[in-house]
């Protein structure tokens, strides 16, 4: 158990979790009451899945959707030095993809969630973003500043082919030019192709797709549930296809185990049509450094997984994460290394030589004379 983390090991789901990026199920930072898993306990279970023939075979861990009645939607954040925008929507919260380092993890525990099985297994779903979207573009008060949607979690993780909310809130920031991206590793963004177009037609639309390793193997582990690398190569030809400016986003870096392929994922990510790239240094705030390191000791060599905690610690201070101004890059001799490569290669392949920002020229304030109407049949 690495000391710097708030992490406690209770309430652990014993053996591997089918196609989940978290192995346990760690207690909520903000809670004072935990679950603790007694030995012996541990052992009945073990017991009783031999006898059962199950034993070693993945446990299922069913999803769960929790409707999240919001009353507003367009999120203002604190601009820092690595983020850079001010306003998001966020239809989901929590994400299916898995991906063992998300930072956004510690995000659920504000919900009375764990940030391990629970971000990947209990969602917050927001089915009335699209109706208050409308209503917040049309507010005297909104200039049509670029938003993200989403910051914190990928709108298009699985729940989104049931539930589509992403969709309808697409179609409304399309139909008033509202200037709009995305970051995402699901080729589920190829759906919504025809809104993206639109939007970039008046430079107001861009999506950026993530690819942190090219090795399929690594990438099923790292990201479960995401589309495979091979998957968003492709994604980002078709976008590129469709007129929509793509930027691919090398993240994270993972000193040790994915940092050696910055080269080639901007090589073949350029080759596909990506306009710009960015690339950030693995984050492991809170109880994330805990989930991280035990996914490195079920998945990794043990002299290999030694190799990457010394690694992430160089580039660290001697810490697994440190919440300054540099957590998206790091400090010392890694960090100055991937950013002179990152230079190197990003104008060996042309990249970033577009960095127009996004256009609020073209927005149109919403009328809801008679489009709220619309949502209320709809909702009826």
């Amino acid at each position: 158990m690495d000391h710097d983390s708030y992490a406690y090991r209770d309430a652990l789901i014993q053996g591997p979790v089918h196609r989940r990026g978290a192995g346990l199920n760690p207690g909520n930072r903000f809670e004072s009451v935990r679950l603790h898993v007694l030995g012996e306990e541990l052992d009945r279970q073990w017991v009783e899945r031999a006898e059962e023939g199950t034993e070693g075979e993945p446990v299922r861990v069913q999803r769960q959707v929790f409707m999240d009645k919001t009353k507003t939607i367009i999120n203002q954040v604190s601009r820092t030095s690595d983020v850079p925008f001010d306003w998001t929507v966020n239809p989901y919260r929590g994400c299916e993809h898995g991906c063992i380092y998300c930072f956004a993890r510690p995000f659920h525990e504000y919900l009375g969630f764990s940030c391990g099985l629970d971000f990947e297994t209990k969602l917050m779903a927001k089915p009335e973003a699209p109706e208050l979207l409308l209503r917040e573009l049309a507010s005297k008060r909104w200039k049509g500043e670029p938003i993200v949607m989403s910051a914190i979690t990928d709108i298009y993780q699985p729940i989104e082919h049931k539930m589509g909310i992403a969709r309808k809130c697409l179609e409304v920031m399309a139909e008033h030019n509202q200037p709009v991206s995305t970051m995402t590793k699901g080729a589920m963004v190829l759906r919504d192709v025809d809104l993206w177009s639109k939007l970039a037609k008046v430079n107001a639309g861009r999506v950026t797709v993530t690819i942190v390793t090219l090795d399929p193997d690594l990438a099923a582990v790292l990201e479960p549930r995401a589309t495979t690398p091979a998957g968003r190569l492709r994604t980002i030809r078709e976008l590129t296809d469709a007129g929509v400016p793509v930027t691919v986003n090398v993240a994270p870096i993972i000193p040790g185990l994915t940092d050696m392929e910055m080269p080639k994922i901007l090589e073949e990510a350029s080759r596909a049509g990506a306009r710009r790239a960015a690339w950030v240094l693995l984050r492991l705030p809170y109880q994330v450094k805990d989930l991280f390191l035990d996914w490195l000791a079920r998945n990794v060599h043990p002299e290999r997984a030694k190799k990457v905690e010394s690694l992430i610690r160089q580039s660290r201070g001697g810490k697994l994460y440190r919440a300054d101004d540099m957590r998206g890059r790091g400090r010392g001799a890694i960090a100055e290394q991937l950013s002179q490569n990152f230079d190197v290669f990003t104008r060996r392949y042309g990249l970033n030589r577009d960095v127009r920002p996004l256009s609020s020229a073209h927005f149109r304030r919403p009328d809801l004379s008679g489009q709220m109407e619309l949502f209320e049949e709809e909702g009826q």
